[in-house]
């Protein structure tokens, strides 16, 4: 989910709640990493170089962009790679992330990887003029030849919490929270209600957007994160499934101050984050993403010589995405959870994207 703002008052939001220091006001934050692990055939001089274009919210967002983070660290680690990474603001346009691209291109990085649906036409142009960099897209699909489409089906794993959210809410009474009203943000919305319907038809479910448009800030702002959780929690909700970036960090905290509700993490296991320690035993459960997968199965291929291409769909049935069990706060739903994988592995159950 999903993000980075570099605008002052959401640095300020995120610094406090995601410790990361990042560059506000440029047009991008730049880190440069390398590991000293020994190195295979790209060894040499630095061994495979990749980078990474982050998206709104960047490394320390605690969920999207920190899990392609974790999938580019192994690979450096295990290739004997060097990382650069940029920062996207939320204030981005198309010319701003076409550049990004552009400069890691420039700078000799290959694979390079996009991470976030934003980048989808810079993508496809930068990759064009650059045929023999390969590039790596999370959440969206591209045309180019040279460029390995990694999307998951988002809305399969939210069906499942769905499943959750209906089975432990006391007041038949949960909600979602979207970062940004988007296509894909869409897809966690739709399989989450459908597993909450499926599940009990008699619980309520509100649905709010944090920001709408190009305006990616609702990726990035724990504070409106939390002031939205605040109210669906006022209003008689006891479970919060938010689909939000590092915006979601915030309505983490805010269902950890109410008694007997739970938090439903997105992306990464956030129970096992430790800047959400201190809330964790609010996180029911999360829906992981597994980001990091895709993007070190494409930097391996890199690194071997067979760079992947095309659309690469990481599934339910293929462990692209999941419902975690940190905390063993599931655990009593667990073979009612495991009924409704079943169904959606084999069809039964057809979950909807919209």
């Amino acid at each position: 989910m999903r993000r980075v703002a570099k605008l002052s008052a959401a640095c300020i939001a995120t610094a406090a709640l995601a410790l990361t220091a990042t560059a506000c006001g440029s047009t991008s934050s730049e880190n440069d990493s390398s590991s000293s692990s020994a190195s295979s055939s790209d060894g040499g001089k630095g061994g495979i170089k990749i980078g990474l274009a982050y998206d709104v919210g960047g490394r320390g967002d605690r969920s999207f962009n920190d899990s392609a983070a974790r999938g580019a660290d192994k690979a450096a680690k295990e290739f004997g790679g060097s990382l650069k990474e940029l920062t996207a603001k939320s204030s981005d346009t198309e010319a701003d992330r076409e550049q990004r691209l552009t400069d890691l291109a420039d700078a000799g990085y290959n694979p390079i990887v996009a991470v976030g649906f934003s980048y989808a036409t810079s993508v496809d142009k930068v990759a064009a003029k650059y045929p023999k960099v390969n590039f790596g897209l999370i959440d969206a699909v591209a045309n180019a030849k040279n460029v390995d489409s990694i999307t998951f089906t988002e809305e399969q794993g939210s069906y499942l919490a769905g499943v959750a959210a209906a089975l432990k809410t006391k007041k038949d009474h949960v909600g979602f929270i979207g970062g940004v009203d988007t296509p894909l943000i869409k897809k966690f919305e739709a399989g989450y209600a459908q597993g909450v319907k499926d599940t009990n038809p008699k619980v309520k479910v509100d649905v709010q957007y944090l920001t709408h448009g190009s305006d990616f800030s609702g990726f990035a702002d724990p504070a409106k994160g939390k002031e939205a959780a605040s109210g669906m929690l006022d209003n008689g909700a006891d479970v919060i499934y938010a689909a939000a970036g590092s915006s979601g960090n915030g309505s983490i905290e805010a269902v950890s101050g109410v008694k007997g509700a739970w938090a439903i993490g997105v992306d990464s296991d956030q129970y096992n984050i430790p800047g959400l320690a201190k809330f964790k035993n609010s996180i029911l459960t999360s829906m992981v993403k597994n980001v990091d997968v895709g993007v070190y199965d494409f930097i391996k291929s890199v690194h071997e010589g067979k760079p992947l291409t095309g659309n690469q769909i990481y599934s339910l049935a293929k462990g692209g995405v999941s419902l975690s069990t940190s905390g063993g706060f599931i655990d009593d739903i667990q073979p009612k959870l495991d009924e409704a994988k079943k169904k959606i592995v084999d069809g039964t159950i057809k979950v909807k994207t919209s």
